[in-house]
């Protein structure tokens, strides 16, 4: 399983030397092979992750907003050079450092005065197994950063402060920040479960609104095709017809019509009909195709009247 991983490492209890005026900490820690979050990272894996550190550059504090996003250009401080593995400690190197940047100073008191202060965070991609309750780092894939924190030493977990000192994190920092859907199935599977309802509700209700707008559109192009077919037959349109006319197209008739399977259905009622009003009723070979007998106007004009004597 591949995963995000974020570990802090201090230089407490090691022995750095400084060089100022080069600009460099020699003999800072990097990883080891035991984290603080319980992982442990197999000695290959460290050896093989030698050439991913080389070079590494190093900012100050974490990004702001994606972990792997561009860094502002102040925040450059320097970089990672002479990448070692020492058997059974970790993994080693010294810190090439800016002497002119704004925290030169006070960077190196603290690798004289107080290397538990000096400390690294990194953000890497890294190929993860499961041994009972522990993760084990089998190999470290890419070093997404490296950046220099403050008081590393009270990190205890991912991204958990000190209990006697909380702090909420700050943009782009936290557990959030690297959380994987992995972590979150085997720590909450509550959540998982309650998103993925939410998320089947939220789709079942597009579902229904999509199945009203599509019976919506079908009803509309059922209605245009009725009146397509009365126009081409010359039949009233049941909407602007006048009078008496408005029975040759009765609401019967038209619930007949939205009723039939098809167009070609619906073409044979239509055209059933206009032999009845324009024609004599025989030239429909003599069938009762039409039984509208509520409406019988006197003063209709010829062809209605034909119709409505012919349907009476």
């Amino acid at each position: 399983m591949n995963e995000t991983i974020q570990e802090f490492v201090d230089s407490r209890g090691l022995a750095m030397r400084v060089d100022r005026q080069g600009g460099v900490v020699r003999g800072v820690k990097i990883l080891g092979l035991h984290s603080r979050n319980g992982r442990t990272y197999l000695p290959d894996a460290l050896a093989k992750a030698v050439p991913l550190y080389e070079g590494a550059k190093v900012n100050v504090n974490h990004p702001k907003g994606n972990p792997a996003g561009p860094r502002d250009y102040q925040d450059r401080i320097g970089t990672i050079r002479g990448v070692a593995v020492r058997p059974d400690e970790g993994l080693f190197a010294d810190f090439h450092f800016n002497p002119k940047h704004p925290l030169a100073e006070q960077l190196a008191w603290d690798a004289e005065h107080a290397p538990e202060n000096v400390g690294f965070s990194h953000n890497v991609q890294a190929r993860t197994s499961r041994q009972g309750d522990a993760t084990i780092v089998e190999e470290i894939l890419r070093v997404q950063s490296v950046d220099l924190v403050a008081d590393p030493a009270t990190t205890r977990g991912l991204f958990e402060h000190n209990a006697d000192n909380p702090a909420p994190p700050a943009a782009g920092d936290g557990p959030l920040a690297v959380l994987t859907l992995d972590e979150l199935k085997r720590h909450r599977s509550d959540l998982v479960e309650e998103i993925l309802q939410e998320q089947a509700d939220h789709v079942s209700r597009l579902q229904a609104e999509v199945d009203r707008l599509q019976a919506g559109e079908a009803l509309r192009k059922k209605e245009a095709t009725v009146r397509r077919l009365l126009a081409e037959f010359a039949l009233p349109d049941p909407e602007t017809a006048p009078g008496a006319a408005r029975s040759v197209v009765s609401p019967r008739f038209l619930e007949s019509l939205m009723a039939a399977a098809d167009e070609r259905a619906m073409r044979e009622l239509v055209e059933d009909r206009a032999r009845l009003v324009h024609g004599r009723p025989e030239a429909a070979g003599g069938r009762p195709l039409a039984r509208d007998q509520h409406l019988v106007y006197a003063a209709a004009p010829p062809d209605v009247q034909t119709f409505v004597k012919a349907i009476t």
